[in-house]
């Protein structure tokens, strides 16, 4: 019985790559230094799933920033501004597409589906010249089968490719991108050919489009795609891989009658329901890779039912044709469980990150070819029964409490307009406020402090003195730069969601547990296995001292209930509305300590609201009702004179901007620079917003500094279509990637424009 792994992390077990790659762009190392450390890493992710037994192992899944990005390489879409002109895309031009440069800004990033996972949107025309400029795919081919490992190359497929894909600037909104499937296809017949003649047996595709709620006029680009392609793909064996979610049937249907297509693999986590149109309509002589195994969580997989299901499937499909698979990419998991020395031994037994998760695929592959380890499952059905049955996962109390949050929907008892006129008698600030989205650059030095005081090598004292000196800089930078709404910088925190899970019961935290989220850019979510609750005041003592620096206005910081689950590894043992209820009111209990201390200003990030939009319509509304009702249970019970600020940041808004106004935060800012402005669009269709907002004036995931004229001009952009008296003025999201080289002049910049712009409007009345 064969086993399969869709994908697998990149960054390295103690995150290599993302130091090489920071290294690289710091001019710190070369660009051959950079290429040992990918060409290692590979070596040792393609050995370790030889060694375990896996048959079909992926390649070109390796990337030094996104998949999506890496195909635009491969199609040789480079947009003008980029200074391209042919040959083989290098790191220069790669790079500055994914972070912009001195003179350039970046393209588009988004949210990967339903993930925390980013990726570079591509910018496409009828103009654009496709042209085969990044051999990548070959060439990981290539190499791993010079260690004598026979891979499966994976190649984003050319339809997602073209959905998830945006018209350029200056191209009609309404141009149609999957008209540029003949354009595009002759270089994948490049790739494809290049593929087979190195060997390749097996190619997969990664259609997870497939999965969303597509148009016929869609489905029939799959069928137009996949025919155009059957004559350069025979003699190799197809796989079209999905996954996050159910396949609707229609799109079902047109999968499983693609031309020259060998073999369908699906989420069979995530989409349970795509069991039923296996069982009734899935073709004979097709191979059917079972996503049995969760790669977007950590739990360990429950072996004896998913053994159940794959017996089931056998049934259906054959013994031949069933492979074992993960459900999607172990990209979206942490490395390995081994290098956790610190888990709580109870808890590490229900746990599987990435590399456990390979030996999961192989015992159940083996299981079903009549060789099961009768150990290896009797010790997971036992941490099976452990997690079920432990104390440690239940508080009655706090069950007792999120039940009865039901009966209300919590809103604040006056609107929004009331509200912003009593909170301005009492803030007296100036139209078109500056303030910036919470956190400021993080030094080597004050990385130095809190690992020190982790591993307490420096008393609390000390650490104490050091973070609010620390604080006391950023606090007199603002002062200086004139902003009128500050934030402490947020010092003591390394990660938003890891700094709050680390105070509130019910969580578990990792040493090496990185998962990454763009580029370099990695995370530790934290793991909830049992009820949450907040056993004490958690950012009280921080803010309070940073408000007693300053006479003008102190954002207390918080991380809201829908964006700490979002960004945790959830339990999966009760529905996710009900973990996030729990959280809402640990969060409400830390709103209301706030306001006590005397902080008039909080903000309950949500970031990730958008991002746990369930990826099919007929769910979405349930999702976006216990989401946005969560963010009001935070902070339901504050004075008018509380203004309650929310931040959200790269995802598309457009289509839940009706569910961002149901939150009744007063002040929203919001991710636009990056995204060309694409959230100013949704007002000029005429949706009215009263609250407060600020679309963000600049990038800041980007080194390039923009000058206080273009800062200008997206602000009057913006007063084209949103009044002057809700309009905030703030960067794109918090700054704590950046230096402090870079932040100085950049909020300088945002500050003048700011001033001068008020000038103007004072000067027009």
């Amino acid at each position: 019985m064969a086993s399969h792994i869709v994908g697998y992390p990149r960054m390295g077990p103690k995150r290599e790559l993302k130091f090489a790659l920071e290294s690289f762009w710091d001019k710190k190392s070369s660009a051959e230094d950079l290429e040992k450390v990918a060409a290692d890493l590979r070596t040792s992710i393609w050995k370790q799933m030889a060694g375990a037994g896996i048959k079909y192992i992926p390649s070109n899944t390796f990337s030094y920033y996104d998949q999506v990005l890496d195909t635009t390489a491969m199609l040789g879409a480079v947009p003008p501004r980029y200074g391209w002109n042919g040959g083989e895309i290098g790191f220069d031009v790669y790079f500055s597409m994914a972070r912009g440069n001195a003179s350039v800004p970046a393209m588009e990033m988004t949210k990967w589906f339903d993930t925390n996972y980013h990726f570079i949107v591509p910018e496409l025309g009828p103009d654009v010249h496709f042209s085969y400029a990044s051999h990548k795919a070959v060439t990981e081919y290539k190499e791993a089968k010079a260690l004598g490992i026979d891979t499966v190359p994976v190649l984003v497929g050319p339809v997602s490719y073209l959905l998830l894909s945006k018209p350029a600037k200056g191209v009609e909104k309404t141009f149609s991108l999957l008209s540029l499937i003949g354009k595009i296809l002759p270089v994948y017949k490049e790739v494809i050919s290049e593929l087979k003649a190195a060997g390749a047996s097996w190619i997969q595709f990664d259609e997870p489009t497939l999965v969303m709620d597509l148009d016929s006029h869609k489905l029939q680009a799959f069928s137009d795609a996949y025919t155009e392609l059957e004559s350069t793909l025979s003699g190799l064996n197809v796989l079209i891989e999905t996954y996050f979610a159910d396949i609707p049937a229609q799109a079902f249907k047109t999968l499983t009658s693609l031309k020259g297509v060998t073999a369908y693999g699906f989420d069979l986590v995530r989409g349970t329901k795509s069991l039923d149109l296996i069982k009734s309509e899935f073709p004979k002589g097709k191979y059917l890779f079972a996503g049995v195994v969760d790669g977007r969580n950590i739990w360990a997989n429950d072996l004896a039912s998913s053994l159940s299901t794959l017996h089931e499937l056998e049934g259906i499909v054959g013994k031949d044709k069933l492979v074992v698979s993960t459900s999607c990419s172990l990209l979206h998991t942490a490395v390995d469980l081994v290098n956790e020395t610190k888990l709580d031994k109870e808890i590490k037994s229900w746990l599987a990150f990435a590399a456990q998760k390979i030996v999961e695929v192989n015992a159940l592959a083996k299981a079903l070819a009549g060789q099961k380890d009768e150990a290896f499952f009797s010790a997971n059905a036992a941490a099976q029964a452990s997690r079920k049955s432990s104390p440690r996962v239940t508080n009655e109390a706090v069950q007792k409490a999120a039940t009865a949050l039901r009966g209300s929907d919590h809103r604040r008892v006056t609107n929004v307009s009331a509200r912003l006129d009593a909170q301005q008698k009492k803030l007296n600030l100036p139209i078109l406020p500056t303030t910036t989205i919470g956190s400021f650059p993080q030094t080597i030095e004050l990385r130095r402090v809190r690992r020190e005081y982790k591993a307490h090598k420096i008393s609390e004292d000390d650490y104490v003195k050091a973070i609010k000196e620390e604080i006391r800089k950023v606090v007199q930078l603002q002062e200086e730069l004139d902003i009128d709404v500050l934030v402490h910088g947020e010092p003591e925190r390394n990660d938003m969601v890891e700094y709050f899970g680390e105070q509130l019961s019910g969580f578990a935290f990792t040493v090496n547990g990185w998962v990454q989220s763009y580029g370099s850019r990695c995370v530790k979510p934290p793991i909830i296995y049992g009820d949450v609750s907040r056993p004490k005041p958690m950012t009280v003592f921080w803010s309070s001292a940073a408000q007693s620096m300053t006479a003008r206005p102190m954002k207390g910081m918080l991380t809201g209930p829908v964006t700490i689950l979002n960004w945790s590894f959830v339990r999966n043992d009760q529905p996710r509305f009900e973990t996030c209820y729990q959280i809402a009111l640990a969060i409400k209990d830390e709103v209301e300590d706030l306001e006590k201390a005397g902080i008039n200003v909080i903000q309950i990030d949500e970031a990730a609201l958008r991002e746990g939009l369930p990826l099919r319509k007929s769910e979405q509304a349930f999702y976006l009702d216990w989401a946005v009702h969560s963010f009001r249970i935070t902070n339901c019970g504050v004075q008018d004179t509380t203004q309650i600020h929310t931040h959200m940041c790269y995802s598309n808004f457009n289509d839940i901007i009706h569910s961002i106004i149901d939150m009744d935060a007063d002040v929203i800012t919001i991710e636009n620079s990056r995204s060309d402005e694409k959230l100013l669009s949704v007002f000029r269709e005429g949706v009215k917003y009263g609250a407060g907002i600020g679309p963000g004036v600049y990038d800041i995931h980007s080194p390039r500094i923009p000058s206080a004229e273009e800062i200008a001009d997206r602000i009057n952009k913006m007063l084209a279509v949103l009044e002057k008296n809700i309009l905030w003025v703030n960067p794109d999201c918090g700054l704590k990637t950046r230096k402090y080289a870079e932040v100085k002049p950049a909020l300088s910049n945002m500050v003048a424009a700011a001033k001068l712009l008020r000038i103007e409007l004072a000067s027009a009345k």
